[in-house]
């Protein structure tokens, strides 16, 4: 007789044969999937990660993009715990502790904020930090945010907010500017923090003048997107459900790069897995705030069909440039304040010479004479 199709309904005879062995091992995994991250975490613990300081924030910081939000759920001591941090060091965020930590700090106070699955100390990439650079070049004083990328990208946002408006009252001294740099994930961060600080009436909104996002996915992930679709296809069939919920193992945060979710409404009283885009909120950038965008592309020329087809390998250059063709999602972006480094992937714009000479074109007040009396969109 003939056998069923996947999205047939259940048949009660057993399988037999290879499709039989198949549907036997992938209820295996079913049986596995629920009980088995717990039993590899618990063999994981702070101690047993590698003796190397940046081996084993690299490997946290991995951990928690993928299943930080379960960890945070478990109270597992892998958890990250967002703080503000200097050369891997939280700050204390009170005034004399900034002035014991941060030598001479500057009145232009520069945060970055890393990408998914990574660790502040990873904007230092073949010897070049962009922070670092902008310290040396420009006078400003760099904090780095480090975060559990796993979480919900409102949850960060929203966090990241409270930790800015302690900085900025605790900074020791008189704040010029403040300037956010996100990469990636980072960026939408950022973005969320300033919707967060808005509706809150947060000071420090009043002190940011510029947002620089690299690489970030405005229009959300293709990648994370298509591993939707599979996983709706997987959970469609009595036979390869199993294989969908393995899939369904990834965070919040992962799963919010979908669409780019940046609101709690986007997923509040909702199933992350399903992928409603009609729930996705236009929420407009900062006002008064110049806002930047950089993208990468694999492509080695600038041309109409390589600018549509080759991102950096992970984001489209239409989602990194927040260009859209509904114009409630348009970011609206002047093409001054859009640039496009070509041969370069999204891990090359953390250390390209080309990205790193257009934030100090952006960022320095020395170059900016020419945008004094420019108003700020």
């Amino acid at each position: 007789s003939r056998l069923p199709g996947i999205f047939a309904a259940p048949t009660t005879e057993p399988a037999r044969g290879i499709t039989g062995f198949v549907y036997r091992s992938i209820r295996g995994v079913t049986r596995k999937v629920g009980v088995g991250i717990d039993a590899v975490l618990r063999s994981v613990t702070p101690e047993s990660a590698p003796d190397s300081s940046l081996q084993r924030e690299v490997l946290l910081a991995a951990l928690n993009g993928v299943v930080g939000d379960h960890l945070l759920a478990t109270d597992n001591p892998l958890r990250i715990t967002m703080s503000l941090r200097r050369d891997g060091v939280p700050l204390e965020l009170t005034p004399g502790a900034l002035s014991e930590t941060i030598a001479q700090p500057s009145g232009r106070i520069l945060v970055l904020a890393h990408g998914l699955c990574m660790s502040d100390l990873q904007w230092c990439r073949r010897g070049h930090d962009h922070g670092a650079a902008l310290a040396a070049d420009a006078g400003f004083t760099p904090v780095y945010l480090h975060y559990n990328s796993g979480l919900h990208i409102s949850t960060n946002g929203r966090e990241f907010s409270a930790l800015l408006e302690a900085l900025v009252a605790a900074w020791p001294v008189a704040v010029e500017q403040l300037v956010i740099i996100g990469y990636s994930m980072g960026g939408l961060i950022a973005r969320s923090a300033c919707e967060a600080a808005r509706r809150s009436d947060r000071a420090w909104l009043g002190h940011l003048r510029d947002l620089v996002f690299i690489g970030t996915p405005h229009d959300g992930s293709p990648l994370e997107r298509t591993g939707n679709r599979l996983d709706a296809l997987l959970g469609a069939s009595p036979y390869t459900a199993a294989l969908s919920r393995v899939g369904k193992l990834r965070s919040a945060g992962i799963t919010d790069l979908r669409h780019a979710n940046l609101d709690d409404s986007e997923w509040l009283d909702h199933d992350r897995f399903a992928g409603q885009l009609q729930r996705r909120q236009a929420l407009p950038l900062p006002e008064n705030v110049r806002c930047h965008a950089v993208a990468g592309s694999l492509s080695k020329r600038s041309g109409a069909l390589a600018e549509r087809l080759a991102g950096d390998g992970l984001v489209p250059l239409y989602s990194a440039l927040g260009q859209h063709r509904s114009p409630r999602r348009n970011l609206g972006l002047p093409e001054s304040r859009r640039h496009v480094a070509y041969a370069t992937s999204h891990l090359g714009l953390l250390d390209s010479p080309e990205v790193y000479a257009r934030l100090h074109a952006w960022l320095n007040p020395a170059n900016r004479s020419e945008e004094q009396a420019e108003t700020a969109g």
